[in-house]
């Protein structure tokens, strides 16, 4: 599952109140499911069907099995009507059988009526209006982390693999579509009986079945057809998307040793929204909000087609973890979405190396693992899960991004052949099964000859940051002594308690050779370092560590920054900003380094230096100082932009093209006067013509405008939203009606959630969007409308959406009625988002005290 751009950075947490996980007895277990669905889209409503055939494995007399939001009304075991009990609490159903089952193969079948439900959970249904503007709505599903008990009777977790055979009714007209190809037999009333083959063993989560008013289109790579499915009038726009995959699917069949199992693969585009998640991994049918597959060259910027790449490659690769070889519970999450997330940023280098992947992995991927880590939310990348809500809770930063950063440190260590062969050997040992992470680590040790368990559970089976330390540097017989030390890198208390790892090491001097280590110990030891020169630690970022320097190292690198390679100059530039933020060392290192950042510097540094002055910015909001810090950073990007210019150029890098949109966001956000005069100017042209502004400055541009849209504009903004029936725009302008600065018109956008203008689907997201820039005025809206917004979320957001838009609060108060939220409302087990909350919020406040002296002298 790829993440939801706007969820990336949230740690949600399931629907309340908590729900045991406690996993099923295994007496038990499914061996082929047959199902039949014939869903009521107008009413909203679906009935089903099953038989499934079981191993009961000892003798038994009750079966229990997971069912939520059914009404079951019938359940027979060979044949025989047996008692049922449902228990909605727990999510179950028991039947209970005259006299024990006996070992061996049986036969158990249900009937019941479903909901099928306006958010992404379930069976669930998205509305959208077609190029003719006609009214139009699509059926899909979606089952990850567990809900496929509400589409039918199922035993809903990873390790009960078993065949599926679905078969379901669609309208005339229609295209139904599921994980395997399908047989079409038309009915005498004119439906259509959609009969689709069986799959291979697979978990229940990975099971999908969609229909709508929709067309397909499709290429063959080798065996295996590849499609896109959109609503009709779209499906060029899936080209780019097609293409993308054609290749990932070879370099996939060969990294992984394994070939694709499934004779098709669709990639299934949905008009709407969703509060937690971009695309999922369903097997053969992954499914994807639209602006994550399809790329309107009228209106999408390089960023949003090179995300497309990203997240078809994130989806791809789950066909073989996740899919293929599966987690045996939610504890180890991370082999799915670590290794998912590891390969999007491999293959992206590999297939595109004009984008730097690599490079732009040290200065986005990175920090957001290291984010959350280093504050008192931490937990270990494989965390124990008991409870429905904290299966929620495990979608989060350190699982998908430190788990990839972890993965980049083991490759780095082992080298990317061996690496491969251990990879290679167990995908052919534990195809079609479930694995915990211990026998990875036990394959790739096989495939190496090297320790890997050791090391790897120093960073899998505990929380935190190692900070290491480079001091002393010492030239003498044409080689570098350095000191060496390992302390713990945070952000405040709880993250700074004393904690050791193996760290895997790779030093240099400025332009010299590589020297390898591995820093073990808190006490200080000294390492020959070959050449003589400036040293770098951690060469090329390769391991998940923070570096510090003394003021001597330090400044020795400053003076070579521009010698340093693109992985180093980043890293150097994240890691001060950071131990300026911790503490561990003083803002002026910081303000050193950014300023050896030369005009011409590679666009991806002028990125991260421009995310960090928005942090700096964000700090301060609402004070004297966040001006000081806007007016600095209008002057240090402003000849940026000014220099790469406001439209693209022919043949002109990637990296360029990303760089002006972030440019124009940041000044607009800044509040450049020049970039809000053309976002007035661009916005004026985009009453009378949709496609007016550039779309390589299209998102910053009006972003812009509504961040600083007066009375008139907001009435404008709100109009164009209603008049369009492009559901990708139109959820794009609902976004921006929640961007005001204005404090009364982020009130005004507040009650479109009250009333009907929006559909359920947009309602979050406009709550999201106001609370980006007013946190305290969308929480206090949420928690004064509780049961209206608790009645919008889908249930896997649910206990922790209406903390989280509280989350970005600089107000001292906030803390408080967060709590005091939590403590009327949401159960102990189910406060994940609760606990990182208010730990973003101490750690913002600690942050600003800590740093305010320094950037007030450096802003002048």
């Amino acid at each position: 599952m790829k993440l939801a751009a706007a969820a990336v950075a949230l740690m949600f947490t399931a629907s309340t109140p908590a729900l045991a996980a406690a996993q099923l007895t295994r007496d038990v277990a499914p061996i082929a499911y047959d199902i039949t669905i014939d869903p009521n889209a107008q009413a909203m409503t679906f009935t089903g069907s099953e038989t499934v055939t079981v191993n009961v494995r000892t003798a038994t007399r009750t079966i229990t099995l997971n069912a939520a939001d059914l009404a079951i009304s019938k359940a027979t075991v060979d044949g025989k009507a047996v008692p049922f009990k449902l228990d909605n609490d727990a999510q179950r159903v028991t039947l209970t059988l005259p006299v024990a089952a006996k070992a061996g193969v049986h036969t158990i079948a249900f009937a019941w009526t479903g909901k099928i439900n306006e958010s992404a959970a379930g069976f669930f249904a998205i509305d959208y209006t077609n190029t003719d503007g006609s009214k139009a709505r699509m059926l899909a599903t979606q089952f990850e982390a567990p809900d496929a008990r509400r589409f039918a009777p199922m035993w809903d977790e990873p390790s009960f693999k078993a065949k599926f055979t679905l078969r379901t009714v669609a309208p005339k007209g229609q295209l139904a579509f599921s994980n395997m190809p399908a047989l079409v037999t038309k009915r005498p009333d004119g439906t259509q009986l959609y009969s689709f083959r069986q799959s291979p063993v697979m978990s229940s989560y990975l099971l999908f079945l969609g229909m709508g008013d929709m067309e397909r289109k499709t290429v063959m790579s080798g065996k295996t057809e590849i499609g896109v499915i959109t609503r009709k009038g779209v499906s060029d726009q899936g080209d780019y998307a097609l293409a993308s995959a054609k290749r990932l699917l070879t370099y996939y069949n060969d990294y992984f040793g394994q070939p694709y199992p499934l004779p098709k693969l669709d990639m299934i585009a949905g008009p709407g929204t969703s509060q937690f998640f971009g695309a999922m991994e369903n097997w053969g049918a992954i499914f994807y909000f639209e602006p994550e597959l399809l790329f309107d060259k009228k209106r999408a910027t390089e960023s949003d087609k090179q995300r497309i790449f990203v997240v078809v490659a994130h989806e791809m690769a789950h066909q073989w973890f996740g899919d293929l070889v599966t987690m045996s519970w939610w504890d180890d999450l991370w082999l799915n979405e670590g290794f998912a997330s590891w390969m999007e940023n491999k293959t992206s280098a590999d297939l595109n190396p004009d984008w730097f992947a690599r490079d732009s992995a040290v200065a986005s991927d990175r920090e957001q693992g290291i984010g959350v880590d280093a504050t008192a939310a931490t937990h270990p990348i494989i965390r124990h899960v008991e409870t429905v809500d904290q299966i929620g809770e495990a979608f989060d930063s350190i699982t998908y991004q430190k788990g990839q950063a972890v993965i980049t440190m083991i490759e780095s260590t082992l080298g990317p052949d061996k690496f491969r062969a251990g990879i290679r050997r167990y995908m052919a040992k534990y195809r079609y099964g479930n694995t915990q992470t211990d026998q990875l680590w036990a394959e790739l040790e096989a495939a190496s000859g090297m320790p890997v368990k050791g090391f790897a559970h120093d960073f899998t089976l505990q929380g935190g940051v190692p900070l290491i330390t480079v001091s002393n540097a010492a030239c003498s017989g044409g080689n570098t002594l350095v000191t060496l030390d390992q302390g713990r890198f945070g952000l405040d208390a709880a993250s700074k308690t004393p904690q050791l790892w193996q760290v895997p090491l790779r030093l240099g001097t400025v332009g010299g050779a590589v020297t390898t280590t591995a820093v073990k110990s808190s006490k200080p030891y000294s390492v020959t370092v070959k050449g003589c020169g400036p040293v770098v630690g951690n060469l090329g970022k390769g391991s998940y560590t923070r570096i510090r320097y003394d003021a001597l190292a330090h400044a020795a690198l400053v003076a070579n920054y521009a010698k340093l390679d693109l992985a180093d100059r980043l890293g150097t530039l994240g890691d001060d900003y950071a131990l300026a933020r911790s503490g561990d060392q003083d803002f002026a290192m910081y303000a050193a380094t950014l300023d050896a950042v030369p005009g011409d510097a590679s666009p991806l540094e002028w990125s991260l230096v421009s995310g960090q002055l928005g942090s700096l910015s964000g700090l301060y909001a609402g004070t004297p100082l966040q001006d000081r810090v806007n007016a600095l950073t209008i002057r240090k990007l402003g000849p940026v932009l000014a220099r790469i210019g406001y439209e693209a150029q022919p043949g002109e890098s990637p990296l360029v093209t990303n760089l002006r949109e972030d440019l124009v966001g940041r000044l607009g956000a800044a509040g450049d006067p020049e970039v809000i005069k053309r976002a007035r100017a661009y916005f004026a042209k985009l009453k009378t013509e949709s496609s007016a502004i550039p779309p390589a400055i299209r998102q910053p541009i009006l972003g812009t405008f509504a961040r600083n849209a007066t009375t008139a504009d907001w009435d404008d903004l709100l109009a164009l939203t209603k008049a369009e029936t492009n559901p990708v725009v139109k959820n794009e302008y609902v976004r921006l009606l929640g961007a005001a600065r204005d404090p009364v018109l982020a009130a005004r956008a507040l009650e479109l959630v009250k009333g009907d203008v929006l559909s359920a689907q947009q309602k979050p997201t406009i709550l999201r969007a106001v609370a980006g820039g007013h946190p305290d005025q969308a929480f206090d809206f949420a928690v004064a409308n509780a049961d209206l917004v608790n009645g919008l979320l889908e249930a896997s957001t649910r206990a922790g959406f209406i903390v989280s838009l509280g989350a970005g609060s600089n107000d001292t108060t906030m803390p408080d009625k967060i709590a005091a939220y939590a403590d009327k409302n949401l159960p102990a087990s189910s406060r994940g988002g609760v606990k990182r909350a208010l730990a973003g919020i101490a750690v913002r406040k600690a942050v600003a005290d800590r740093l305010r002296a320094g950037v007030t002298n450096w802003a002048g």
